[in-house]
């Protein structure tokens, strides 16, 4: 599983993006609405990936910094230049990238630059659920074949 191309991860799954001129709490209050982790910024004029924006920018930049969310454009809080990753590439190698890299949310991008997608350290879980299960029905098939 942790060979398996990224865009198999990220097909049919949505994320949210916002650009940088977008207020903190407008951003905070897209993500929370969407039961999200992170924002992905883009360049207005040509869609490109320029930062991402984590709960974490939201609490370690803005709470305990205490800046006015109302006033603090997402630019000035978001982490620039993120590391991405593209789609073809092996979410095991994503993986490593983002615990070598320190952060848990990696943008998937195309050729140019625009984001096409988010993985998190999460899915991990989803991978290591979906192996249990497998392990499980094969113990189960065994149990009958026994």
């Amino acid at each position: 599983m942790p060979n398996r191309a990224v865009i198999k991860l990220i097909q049919n799954r949505d994320f949210l993006m916002s650009t940088p001129e977008k207020s903190v709490r407008a951003v905070a209050v897209h993500m929370k609405k969407n039961g999200a982790a992170a924002t992905l910024v883009v360049d207005a004029e040509d869609g490109r990936l320029i930062g991402i924006c984590t709960e974490r920018d939201l609490a370690f930049k803005v709470l305990a910094d205490g800046l006015d969310p109302l006033s603090t454009p997402v630019s000035a809080v978001m982490t620039a230049n993120p590391q991405s990753i593209g789609p073809e590439m092996p979410f095991g190698h994503a993986l490593h990238l983002m615990y070598e890299g320190g952060f848990r949310h990696m943008p998937v991008v195309d050729p140019l630059g625009r984001p096409i997608g988010l993985i998190s350290s999460r899915d991990a879980l989803g991978l290591e659920i979906l192996h249990f299960r497998q392990e499980l029905e094969q113990r189960e098939t065994l149990t009958e074949i026994l």
